[in-house]
């Protein structure tokens, strides 16, 4: 099997494929809201409940790539469903780009700053650079366009002031937290960034026939 094919259209629009990503996915998705239980319970004692949705930043950009996937192998018929299906794409695309690589920037910041590396932060490591990575790869499958990709930018933007203005932002490395500022402004940065990599994926999708 040559390496063209693997990255190919064809190939990763097979129905195996995509089933097997979609049930690898939702496990991890299921296993980070686990992973942010106590943070959850801790938010919804100390903040308004409405605060809870953007606290699990990471599961839910799986959940939203799930979703996606859910709807490759089943696409809706009805127009509004398309509009959705384009919606949830773009979410995938920019969450899955931003919180993968900003999970695995955190962990290597904390650790230049003196933090230990435990085996749970190397899996994590994995885990989001996978996240990362398989948005790229099946952004040339989706149908992302303009409309979808803004809203799922002033989301993630939205998710960012939230995190920052209420302090519900993901759990730092201890020593992160006396660099804040720079915390703040490196995810905003990277919202934009993710938002720049779906902007090239929708500019290249409206240039070329999707067959």
């Amino acid at each position: 099997m040559s390496v063209t094919y693997l990255w190919s259209r064809e190939f990763l629009s097979k129905r195996l494929i995509l089933w097997i990503l979609l049930i690898s996915n939702a496990l991890g998705t299921v296993y980070g809201y686990i992973w942010y239980g106590g943070q959850l319970y801790n938010t919804a004692m100390e903040h308004p409940w409405w605060q809870l949705v953007f606290v699990p930043d990471s599961p839910t950009a799986s959940l939203f790539f799930s979703l996606a996937l859910i709807m490759l192998l089943y696409p809706p018929k009805q127009l509004a469903g398309m509009f959705f299906q384009q919606l949830i794409e773009a979410l995938a695309v920019v969450t899955s780009v931003k919180y993968g690589i900003w999970a695995v920037a955190m962990i290597f910041a904390g650790a230049s700053q003196g933090s230990d590396l435990v085996w749970q932060d190397w899996m994590l490591v994995a885990s989001h650079t996978a996240m990362a990575v398989e948005a790229l790869i099946f952004v040339k499958l989706f149908h992302i366009r303009w409309t979808a990709l803004t809203a799922a930018i002033a989301w993630t933007l939205l998710n960012d002031t939230v995190d920052y203005t209420y302090g519900v932002f993901p759990y730092l490395p201890g020593p992160l937290y006396d660099h804040l500022g720079a915390v703040e402004g490196f995810t905003y940065g990277l919202t934009l960034f993710s938002g720049f990599v779906g902007w090239i994926a929708v500019k290249r999708s409206l240039s070329k026939p999707l067959g």
